[in-house]
């Protein structure tokens, strides 16, 4: 995506005050995740660019249906916004009958973040070293291994389900509220598998907690190179890359979404962000509000046949 930033004097005379008080930056997942870290990274920055605090409001729950709900029904003055994803706004109506929601068209798109490597982990306890291998194992012990992921209905539970469907294994999806707490399960053997967001798990797989198998990009991580892509690993087309983004409620003035992504893209295209999104596996995209929701209208089209693909329905 190509970052562009034009934007005249003009468009903020129509709220000139803005910001009077702290901006709240509402993260639906809980502290310790990769959502929660990179608003962590950005929000300081942008604190002295606004010239007022941007705080970071934790609002865990429903697999981020909670906080997108909150951030919907707030007041469009730009004094709330939501840090989303690719679940939560590209995926989610596809797999609940009932979302409180409407991604095109209760939010107004600011920019996308960054994009993301995600990536397959075992606990370090689990006898395989590749992907091959844990299929084999899979099979040898149909129902017996367990796998989790950020939340039900995140790319990462799907990307799972798929794998299911196409290496013709058995395994059960155990949901948590969050990356953090399914990664300590992971780490202490109560699941098996983990499908997430790399910035989320990199410092556990150095550690050796958690035992990298694949990435799910289509190319090798700048941060893992030498694990093994699920392209590589017997599924070829693969390519689940999510993406952070942020939105206001959708009737907030365009001046005042416009003053909110060029400072969030000013941040974001620091060398200092940068090499720390870089450290973590995200690539900085720092799009407009227009490419944002060009863009989120074909992630949509996308992700709506992937979950079609894979038979998925989830209850509100």
């Amino acid at each position: 995506m190509t970052v562009v930033c034009v934007l005249t004097g003009a468009a903020y005379a129509q709220s000139p005050a803005y910001p009077a008080k702290a901006v709240r930056w509402v993260v639906p997942f809980p502290a310790g995740g990769s959502a929660d870290l990179m608003a962590r990274m950005i929000a300081p920055d942008l604190s002295k660019l606004l010239g007022q605090q941007a705080v970071i409001e934790n609002r865990p729950g429903a697999s981020a249906i909670v906080g997108a709900e909150y951030v919907a029904k707030a007041a469009p003055d730009g004094y709330t916004v939501l840090q989303c994803n690719v679940g939560q706004f590209a995926i989610n109506p596809s797999l609940y009958t009932k979302l409180p929601y409407d991604p095109l068209h209760d939010f107004a798109p600011i920019t996308v973040i960054a994009a993301i490597d995600n990536v397959m982990v075992v606990t370090p306890t689990l006898p395989v070293n590749t992907v091959r291998e844990l299929i084999e194992l899979a099979r040898k012990r149909p129902g017996q291994l367990n796998f989790t992921s950020s939340g039900a209905g995140s790319l990462t539970h799907l990307t799972g389900e798929l794998m299911k469907l196409q290496a013709n294994i058995k395994m059960t999806h155990v949901n948590y509220k969050g990356s953090a707490p399914a990664a300590v399960d992971t780490m202490a053997g109560f699941v098996q598998i983990m499908f997430d967001n790399l910035p989320a798990t990199l410092e556990n797989i150095k550690s050796g907690r958690l035992k990298a198998l694949a990435t799910l990009s289509r190319e090798r991580s700048a941060a893992l190179p030498g694990v093994p892509t699920l392209h590589e690993s017997g599924f070829p087309g693969y390519d689940m890359v999510s993406w952070q983004c942020v939105a206001a409620p959708v009737a907030t003035p365009k001046a005042i979404v416009d003053r909110l992504y060029t400072e969030i893209a000013a941040v974001l295209r620091t060398v200092t962000v940068r090499d720390k999104m870089a450290t973590v596996g995200a690539r900085v995209v720092a799009n407009t509000p227009e490419e944002f929701g060009r863009y989120l209208r074909d992630e949509s089209a996308k992700w709506s046949k992937a979950v079609r693909d894979a038979g998925i329905r989830l209850e509100e």
